[in-house]
């Protein structure tokens, strides 16, 4: 018997089996990319949350689910919609949440980052909220913040 099956049983509070749930959220994560990649929309809306939420690289982009699929549906209306490969991530819990972070690459953009939180759903991971950005190089920062203020004020 596992130590956090053990606490559970002696004290009624569930733990988290933290081996099990980094595979788990690493296959969801995987899945997720992988749906997007070969227009598998099922799969892909299906590992939301009911109350997800899309954060893109754009400041005025935060999209609820809804909003968020109506967006993205017609992308899966090809062979593709978008492809990020995972290079690096990692995962963190506490209790039925999770959060992670992860290096991607995409032949669009290059190198970007993904974060964002899972809840436990019963016996499986859903993706509550996913964050996608683009890293700045600390190098060219502040000239890339003073394009992205000019851009603003257009």
């Amino acid at each position: 018997m596992s130590t956090a099956a053990l606490f559970t049983l002696l004290t009624g509070v569930a733990l988290a089996e933290p081996a099990a749930d980094e595979t788990a959220v690493n296959a969801l994560l995987d899945a997720f990319h992988l749906a997007a990649a070969t227009a598998d929309e099922q799969t892909y809306f299906g590992s939301m949350t009911d109350d997800f939420v899309f954060v893109g690289t754009d400041a005025t982009e935060r999209w609820p689910r809804a909003e968020f699929e109506t967006f993205a549906r017609p992308y899966f209306s090809g062979d593709s919609a978008w492809i990020y490969k995972s290079v690096e991530r990692h995962v963190s819990f506490r209790g039925d949440v999770g959060w992670f972070d992860e290096r991607l690459h995409s032949d669009s953009y290059g190198e970007t980052r993904g974060s964002g939180v899972v809840i436990r759903d019963g016996e499986n991971w859903k993706v509550a909220q996913y964050v996608l950005s683009f890293p700045i190089p600390n190098g060219i920062a502040k000239e890339v913040v003073k394009q992205v203020k000019a851009a603003d004020k257009n």
